[in-house]
């Protein structure tokens, strides 16, 4: 658009847009000054007779015409506007104080005798006058006025009490205009400071809520009114306190094999353990759910940052997770540190390296004798420290400097404990240590480089393993596995130590096309190796003679890691996020899938237990909540950022970072329409609850209307809305289908007649009391409570009301999953809050009966699936028999 205009031509489209705003603000002004003239007026004709309107010379006609606008109580309201201070992310509310017409909220009548006084009606009061004290954001019992026979000081002596009235009157119209003819509302001026009205600190200039009607909030510096909904007639009437449902992790989608290595075993239960996100998971494989071995998943959630590495002890129950390093909400640095905990309990046993640990934990391993006393220890710093530790009293016995180069492998050997192995980027190193007696720090570390000698250095050096007769094993990124054993060495051999012994290789075999990834000593003494580029399997006995081999699909990616399970079960990891399971002779099957990049599209079906995620992966998966399995993926060929359901469930809608949407037909897969919209990402698609229109939102700051079949197959271009300043974010559809509510990325709330001809509604006052189908929207009245003090407006990705309407879930920038009361019009309401994710919360979505959650993690690419318990009631309820056990203290839901 902006490469389109001629030169000159986007200033003055600028300009253009500006007065169009400001004419706009103006208009809203206008129309709360004209409530407020009401109000006054009617509040003057309710107390008392000497008071009344017969008698103050006002016009019966004018008298008939001047009414309270709709939704308020018959003869008082709660006082509640916002103060003028500019706070970030906060929300403030008081009751107006001041003269009229220049205080920060509407018009009140104050006492004194100026005022005209009479008895009020039973159980109402009026507004409360100047000097009202009281803490911001409550509202206070409003007191009636009192009766004042001493006159003030600054009043007319020489009006009479009939004229007073007016005279009152009068000097409000005027104020109320001159404030409108100085400038525009701050609400409109996008993102420039808001100035202060000539008032006095703290005042503003928009600030013209009528008492009880609207209330304002701050994001970035930028006022955001509110409109109370009339039904409403105190905030303390709303629900306060978290909500009596609470989500119970179900399911987790997805495996890390993209980028991590040491993640996948199988423990002495037959359990496979991996990790995702902050989560390390326990599955079980079986017959699916219910069936044979009883299929599910248990989850260690004690970590507060990703998890990066796992080590199986000997006795095959206790598991070491090291986490990465990580910063909180606040912007503190979350140190890494490793935990040791009982795989049966989910109870933590220790935790190791607190403060030890830079940047992450890399790498580690148990020892193999001696009970598994000894820990291993690899971070991530560039000197990637090598630590060794007493597992049961969490004490560091030794440490060295490593390398600066990356360390990828680390291991004791099976038959002395003494001995340690790592690998990584051009080198093998053999470190022998001592433990100094047991005491903390005393131990000491040697070092011996692996010797290549006449054999080429490979790059990377990504995996090894221990043979029985003592040599050991290496694969490489030339496709290569060197054998590897000990030699005596001569006086002209370099040594570290004196040491007597070195290390060299015995052999080398050409084993695969590309890397090595992975390697697996067999029970029956037979090894495995997987290959990266060529996705590989193959099983190597005595000798290294190929025996068997197996190729994985390419659509599953490369082999990452490989277990061995009960019998001749193998478990493979791959590089695309997905575990596999079968033999070499019959081939694999997945059994967990997940995306490979960043998460932003989801929708749940309307009418099953599925839902729609996609990414910039670019693939679109369509998931079976009950069978926790991928039911069909597709290639999209572009980056999908947003999606929804046909109420048909029939066809599905996917925006595309390129301002394409396609509709496919659910079952089939075909795509029936493929449209393009603008040049810049969609950011939301929404159908209507009937079905008839699709709403596109764009960053080109537009919505697109499309009026749709009853199929849902066809659309044909019904209308455009354009008024936004900013990106569309979020939309919602009324619950008649007729209007849109929506948000933008400058803070703007819109309404929009979409039957009217997609007119934007100049006067959101009238929308207050709309009900809307869905509630997605981050910001408005209903949902302002969600938003944490200090916000930037960027923290809350995604909101979500139940569709019973009594719980509001949010996914925010901390990695955290909240639950809300709805409505959440609470300043600094409580949540339940929920961890698991690793990364920025993109998403949150309730199935169709809302019993489960589906929430997305953005970066680590996870799905989990949670479990709303208590939701059918007036309060929780028994937790239905799940196929997931219930969790330890160590992996609490409530942070």
């Amino acid at each position: 658009m902006d490469g389109a205009a001629g030169p000159g031509e986007g200033p003055a489209h600028e300009t253009l847009q500006t007065l169009s705003q400001r004419l706009r603000v103006q208009e809203e002004e206008m129309e709360l000054v004209k409530a407020a003239l009401a109000e006054a007026l009617r509040l003057l004709r309710l107390h008392g007779p000497s008071t009344s309107l017969q008698d103050s010379g006002i016009p019966a006609s004018t008298r008939d015409s001047i009414t309270a606008p709709p939704g308020l109580p018959p003869t008082c309201s709660p006082s509640l506007v916002s103060r003028g201070t500019q706070t970030e992310g906060k929300l403030e509310m008081e009751p107006s104080s001041g003269p009229p017409g220049l205080s920060n909220g509407p018009p009140a009548l104050q006492g004194g005798s100026e005022e005209p006084s009479g008895t009020q009606s039973e159980g109402c009061s009026s507004s409360s006058g100047a000097g009202s004290p009281g803490p911001p954001g409550v509202l206070r019992p409003v007191q009636p006025l009192q009766r004042s026979d001493t006159p003030r000081r600054n009043s007319s002596s020489s009006s009479s009490p009939s004229e007073r009235p007016r005279q009152k009157l009068s000097r409000k119209a005027a104020s109320s205009a001159n404030l409108l003819l100085r400038s525009g509302s701050t609400e409109s001026r996008g993102s420039k400071d808001p100035l202060s009205s000539p008032g006095g600190p703290g005042s503003r200039r928009s600030n013209y809520n009528l008492e009880g009607i609207s209330v304002k909030m701050f994001l970035r510096g930028r006022p955001i009114t509110m409109y109370i909904p009339s039904g409403i007639r105190s905030l303390e009437e709303l629900p306060s306190g978290p909500p009596p449902e609470t989500l119970s992790l179900d399911w987790v989608y997805g495996y890390r094999g993209r980028d991590s290595r040491s993640n996948l075993f199988v423990l002495r239960s037959g359990e496979v353990v991996y990790f995702i996100a902050c989560v390390v998971v326990l599955y079980r494989p079986g017959g699916g759910p219910g069936g044979p071995g009883g299929g599910g998943q248990r989850h260690y959630r004690g970590h507060t940052d990703c998890v990066r590495c796992l080590a199986v002890h000997p006795d095959g129950v206790r598991v070491a997770s090291g986490q990465t390093a990580g910063v909180d909400k606040d912007g503190k640095p979350l140190q890494p540190v490793v935990h040791i905990w009982d795989s049966e309990t989910l109870l933590k046993l220790q935790e190791i390296g607190l403060g030890a640990f830079e940047r992450g934990v890399g790498a580690l391993a148990f020892s193999a004798v001696d009970q598994g006393a000894f820990l291993c220890v690899v971070d991530d710093s560039n000197e990637h420290m090598l630590s060794v530790w007493d597992c049961n009293r969490g004490v560091k016995l030794a440490e060295i400097k490593s390398t600066n180069d990356s360390v990828l492998a680390v291991g004791f050997s099976p038959r002395d404990s003494s001995c340690i192995v790592t690998s990584g980027k051009s080198h093998v190193h053999f470190w022998s240590w001592s433990s100094g007696a047991g005491v903390p720090g005393n131990g000491t570390l040697a070092r011996k480089q692996g010797v290549f000698g006449k054999y080429k250095k490979p790059k990377f050096i990504s995996c090894f393993v221990f043979l029985p007769d003592g040599n050991i094993l290496t694969g490489d990124s030339e496709g290569n596995i060197l054998t590897w054993g000990r030699s005596v060495s001569d006086s002209k051999t370099p040594g570290r130590g004196g040491a007597k012994e070195t290390y060299t290789i015995v052999a080398q075999v050409h084993a695969h096309e590309g890397s090595i990834f992975a390697l697996c000593l067999r029970r029956d003494g037979t090894v495995l190796s997987g290959g990266g580029r060529d996705r590989r399997l193959v099983q190597w006995g005595p000798g290294l003679v190929a025996l068997q081999e197996a190729e994985i699909p390419e659509h599953f990616g490369a082999v990452r890691a490989i277990a061995e399970g009960l019998g001749s079960e193998l478990l493979v990891g791959t590089t695309k996020n997905a575990l596999l399971r079968g033999d070499l002779a019959q081939g694999f099957s997945p059994v967990i899938q997940g995306h490979t990049d960043e998460l932003w599209g989801l929708c749940t079906h309307p009418s099953q237990n599925r839902f729609l995620t996609c990414g910039h992966d670019r693939q679109l998966c369509l998931w079976d909540g009950e069978g926790h399995a991928l039911a069909w993926s597709m290639d999209l060929k572009e980056t999908g950022l947003c999606a929804d359901f046909h109420p048909s469930g029939a066809v599905v809608v996917v925006g595309l970072n390129t301002g394409r949407w396609l509709v496919l037909d659910t079952e089939t897969r075909e795509i029936v329409s493929d449209v393009t919209d603008g040049n810049e990402q969609l950011s939301v698609v929404r159908y209507s609850p009937d079905g008839l229109y699709l709403a596109i939102g764009s960053h080109d700051n537009m919505i697109y209307i499309y009026s749709v079949s009853s199929c849902g197959t066809k659309a044909s271009r019904f209308g455009r809305c354009m008024g936004h300043s900013s990106f569309i974010t979020h939309l919602d559809w009324s619950k008649d289908g007729n209007f849109i509510m929506s948000n933008s990325g400058d803070y703007e709330i819109l309404y929009w007649d979409v039957a009217g001809g997609c007119k934007l509604l100049r006067n959101r006052y009238e929308s207050r009391d709309r009900e809307w189908a869905t509630y997605t929207c981050v910001l408005g009245f209903h949902v302002y409570g969600v938003w944490p003090d200090g916000s930037d407006g960027t923290d809350i990705n995604s909101l979500c009301r139940s569709h019973n309407e009594r719980v509001v879930a949010v996914a925010d920038d901390f990695c955290k999953v909240h639950l809300f009361q709805y409505p959440c019009a609470r300043a600094k309401a409580p949540s339940r809050m929920y961890s698991g994710h690793g990364s920025h919360v993109t998403s949150v979505r309730f199935t169709h009966d809302d019993s489960y959650l589906v929430s997305l993690g953005g970066k680590d690419a996870s799905i989990f699936q949670w479990r709303v318990l208590g939701a059918g009631g007036s309060g929780p309820t028994p937790a239905t028999p799940s196929r997931t056990p219930s969790l330890s203290p160590a992996s609490s839901l409530d942070v």
